[in-house]
């Protein structure tokens, strides 16, 4: 049977919450399961946020997006769906270097920061209600699809939607519908800026075949 979730508000910053969660990174590795674990069912949100800190900066860990990106896709269908998330094996429980990923989630705390006290609670009505939910579930979905999409040689491809990600689920969590508002708008910064990318690639094979 599937267990309905009641999502809590927290007066606590996003940024303070994403470092608890850091700080108790064990091991050589971790995996998406652990950090669940760690967070427990009223965190599905915050671990979306968590899970878009590494493309905040431009580095690049090898498999991290489409772990990531992947993660938050079943874990915001869970938020639409207001359920408990399920996570194919294959992504919850593969291993990523903590060696490597702590250093990167840090700082992307660190850039949270610098915008984390502009969060308060407004514009309630892009925020409440179980539609609304369900809508800005869908698009914190929309977020983490174009996350995946394998266009990390290309700058700026992984940072959009992941601010997107971290827009809306901060956003979401601290019910500040000018926060969530922000998430839509870096959506649609990413389709425009992904379209572009794909109409400057049409024309580059056309112009090749013209002269080939």
């Amino acid at each position: 049977m599937t267990t309905a979730v009641e999502f809590k508000d927290t007066t606590r910053k996003t940024s303070e919450l994403l470092e608890d969660v850091i700080g108790s990174i064990r091991g050589d590795y971790v995996t998406l399961r652990d950090l669940l674990a760690t967070m427990g069912e009223n965190g599905l949100l915050l671990l979306c946020g968590f899970l878009s800190l590494p493309f905040l900066v431009p580095v690049s860990i090898p498999g991290v997006s489409t772990v990531f990106g992947a993660g938050i896709v079943l874990v915001s269908a869970a938020v639409t769906l207001n359920r408990l998330p399920w996570l194919p094996g294959r992504i919850a429980d593969r291993r990523l270097e903590s060696g490597r990923l702590v250093p990167v989630l840090e700082r992307g705390v660190r850039f949270l920061k610098r915008i984390d006290r502009f969060f308060k609670p407004r514009l309630p009505f892009l925020t409440s209600g179980a539609m609304v939910n369900r809508v800005n579930g869908l698009a914190l979905m929309g977020a983490g699809l174009l996350l995946m999409l394998p266009l990390s040689l290309i700058p700026f491809s992984n940072t959009l939607p992941a601010v997107a990600a971290l827009l809306l689920s901060a956003g979401i969590s601290q019910r500040d519908g000018l926060v969530v508002a922000a998430g839509y708008a870096m959506i649609a910064l990413t389709v425009v800026y992904f379209g572009a990318i794909a109409f400057v690639a049409y024309s580059a094979g056309q112009s090749f075949n013209l002269f080939g």
